[in-house]
């Protein structure tokens, strides 16, 4: 029994956990989110072309490239993460991320120095991907290994919480810049207000970050001098078969998640003909619902576990997908919403209970390398991709729906990869893991 224990975790000091993991958070996918939501803007003023639709499809792919860097800073600041500590990483990830997206707000267009525009927009967006890698993992397990066992899930929420409240702020300033500049305005200079936020926050979430301690589950596991000296050697030795069901299950919450955040509002003006503003208008009201029904989705995976939650979640996303898809395309304000609403409920479950079971799954000594590996690959794969294949599609199909049976094909592998998992809901975070352990838990997977 180690001298730090979870008990001793008090409310006050959770409050300001959930603050600092959440804010760090909210950051990196306020980023992304502007990037998805003003995406024809930025295709005019970088990649410049007689074809709208090519120049769309070259910045989604400039967002799916920027995802194969993921996986890398998933490993980088996952390893480091386990050796050195969850705090100083996460410290580390936040001032990488908001200085990338400052750069973007400051980058000159295709206009002013040529391909060097699109090339340098790339690579900022690369070292984004890169600090991403690093920062969702991290801040669940930073978060998870406070919390008390009987409510992770609930504790846990808050994370994508702040995910869905970043996309939120992000179609709240889009909407704002498109309803009050001309689109002259907006293309000249109003783009980059959004990305240069990204600076203040980030030094805000910097200086919590800096001020908290270190976790106790980590604590413990420094205490019992059992922190992993190879951790990416021993999440390929001991965690491969966790790895690959947990990643099967993570690639729908992915491909869920940037359905409904971010492609969509790039859906309802293409198939349904709603305005950009419009279009933002609905995915604001459906972002606002996603994050306030996050700890109801907490509560609810706590209480029936995380097995019954993911079955939930694939089956209302199977059955929801096409109806949702065929309001969304109707060009409807009401049947819009309804439509990306019922996108929601199902992304929202798969977002919460897989910010459980990333920590749930793997053992203190090498937890945040395994989790970061999974949930980038799966992000990568899945999540960076949505918007290009779906855009691909519809374009290749000629049918506005394919999207939808392309989602209903990956919630079937989710469903299968999420029950090959054990029931994790109630164990212990706090435990010294050794490598013996580990590989116990990965044969009863």
């Amino acid at each position: 029994m180690t001298s730090v224990s979870i008990e001793q975790v008090s409310p006050e000091t959770l409050r300001k956990v959930i603050v600092a993991a959440a804010i760090g958070n909210f950051v990196e996918w306020f980023d992304f989110a502007v990037y998805g939501f003003l995406a024809t803007t930025i295709a005019q003023q970088f990649f410049p072309s007689g074809d709208a639709s090519a120049a769309l499809l070259k910045t989604f792919a400039v967002f799916a490239v920027a995802f194969a860097f993921r996986p890398l800073g998933g490993i980088f600041f996952g390893m480091l993460g386990d050796r050195i500590g969850r705090k100083r990483t996460l410290a580390m990830t936040i001032l990488l991320m908001a200085g990338a997206t400052t750069l973007i707000g400051i980058l000159p267009t295709y206009a002013a120095i040529g391909v060097m525009a699109p090339i340098l927009l790339t690579l900022i967006r690369c070292a984004q991907g890169f600090s991403a890698g690093g920062e969702y993992a991290g801040a669940c397990a930073y978060l998870m290994e406070h919390a008390p066992s009987d409510k992770r899930a609930w504790y846990g929420s808050f994370v994508p919480v702040s995910t869905f409240s970043a996309f939120a702020a992000a179609a709240v300033v889009a909407y704002a810049l498109e309803a009050s500049l001309s689109a002259e305005s907006m293309g000249s200079w109003g783009w980059r207000l959004p990305f240069l936020i990204a600076a203040p926050l980030g030094l805000v979430g910097l200086y919590l970050r800096w001020k908290l301690d270190e976790t106790p589950a980590f604590q413990a596991v420094k205490e019992e001098h059992a922190v992993a000296h190879s951790p990416l050697k021993d999440t390929l030795r001991n965690h491969g078969a966790a790895i690959c069901c947990l990643g099967a299950f993570v690639s729908l919450t992915a491909l869920s998640f940037y359905m409904f955040t971010t492609y969509f509002a790039t859906y309802l003006q293409v198939a349904g003909g709603l305005s950009r503003a419009t279009a933002l208008l609905v995915s604001l009201i459906a972002l606002l619902f996603a994050a306030a029904i996050c700890p109801l989705a907490g509560l609810y995976s706590d209480r029936v576990g995380r097995r019954a939650t993911v079955v939930t979640a694939c089956v209302l996303l199977m059955v929801a997908v096409y109806p949702s898809f065929l309001m969304a395309s109707s060009g409807g304000f009401a049947a819009s919403i309804v439509g990306v609403m019922l996108l929601a409920i199902g992304a929202v479950l798969c977002g919460v209970v897989t910010a459980a079971l990333l920590s749930e799954t793997f053992p203190t000594r090498t937890r945040y390398t395994a989790s970061a590996i999974t949930y980038n690959m799966a992000y990568t794969l899945f999540g960076g991709t949505a918007p290009l294949v779906a855009t691909w599609l519809i374009s290749t199909t000629g049918s506005n729906m394919s999207p939808a049976f392309y989602l209903m094909a990956v919630a079937l592998l989710a469903l299968a990869g999420g029950l090959a998992l054990p029931e994790t809901s109630r164990i212990s975070l706090h435990d010294v893991a050794t490598p013996e352990n580990a590989a116990q838990a990965v044969a009863a997977v």
